[in-house]
């Protein structure tokens, strides 16, 4: 038996992967959303979310790709960067592929000549094209940020063929003001904070009802220590949530009191400013 046996829940509430059935609309992430929806709605062309580690960001895109795919509308794909070395031409195929194109050919004028074919077929059938890249602070090559410049050129009928959406870290903005041209094409800019104390109780309620949760499993003053530690970042809410569930279970307590938190706290080498 483990801890999700233990109290009895469908899921694991707090496990830190960003999966959208535990979205949680907050104030802050719903105004992003609409921003972000808007731009892609109307082929605004360049769109970035900014925000510190931990702050949800890449929870949001996925709810964002979730639901840009369910309409019907779009053609989306996302691409989550793991590393910041690119060969030249590398976003160039990536996206060839997101759209459906294998057989590129050679060159660079061969491969954009064959997305911007597929982009004004998908646009003939009434869909938009958005490409969300995560972690795109990574995008330091300015190659790579040329590419991104020139494929926001494409157009028909005075309408953008493509539609970025960045999301990274605070530093992505000065990355992008390394192409002057590319950084005067953003349309919509948001950025998230930290969430507040109220704000954190609701995400700890809500990711708990969602996971079946029968009863309060955080006692007010466990939340409130959770609030003062998590520094209002949605990831570490996650990882103290997970570690007290765990610590909790351990020593078959049906309730995590501020005993089993600052225990966690504790273990996780945590320290409140």
């Amino acid at each position: 038996m483990g801890y999700q046996e233990f109290y009895q829940l469908k899921f694991e509430p707090f496990a830190n992967l960003p999966d959208p059935k535990f979205y949680f609309n907050s104030p802050q992430h719903a105004l992003a959303k609409e921003y972000l929806m808007h731009a892609a709605r109307g082929t605004r062309g360049l769109a970035i979310l900014l925000g510190d580690i931990g702050t949800g960001k890449t929870m949001l895109v996925r709810k964002l790709l979730t639901e840009l795919q369910s309409t019907g509308k779009f053609q989306v794909g996302m691409i989550v960067l793991t590393h910041s070395e690119f060969p030249t031409g590398w976003l160039f195929s990536k996206i060839a592929n997101l759209v459906g194109l294998s057989d590129l050919g050679t060159t660079s004028t061969e491969i954009i000549s064959r997305i911007s074919s597929r982009l004004r077929e998908i646009y003939r059938r009434n869909e938009r094209t958005v490409i969300i890249i995560d972690e795109a602070n990574k995008l330091k090559n300015p190659d790579i940020l040329e590419e991104i410049r020139g494929l926001l050129n494409l157009e028909i009928a005075d309408t953008r063929l493509i539609s970025f959406i960045l999301s990274g870290l605070p530093e992505l903005e000065s990355f992008l003001m390394m192409n002057r041209a590319l950084y005067q094409r953003i349309a919509v800019k948001v950025k998230l904070k930290p969430m507040g104390s109220e704000t954190i109780r609701a995400y700890i309620n809500h990711r708990l009802k969602i996971a079946g949760a029968q009863h309060q499993l955080f006692t007010p003053m466990a939340q409130e220590i959770i609030c003062r530690y998590s520094e209002g970042r949605p990831r570490l809410v996650n990882i103290i949530c997970d570690n007290a569930l765990l610590e909790g279970y351990v020593q078959r307590k049906q309730t995590i009191d501020e005993a089993i938190i600052e225990r966690v706290i504790s273990n996780l080498g945590l320290r409140f400013e």
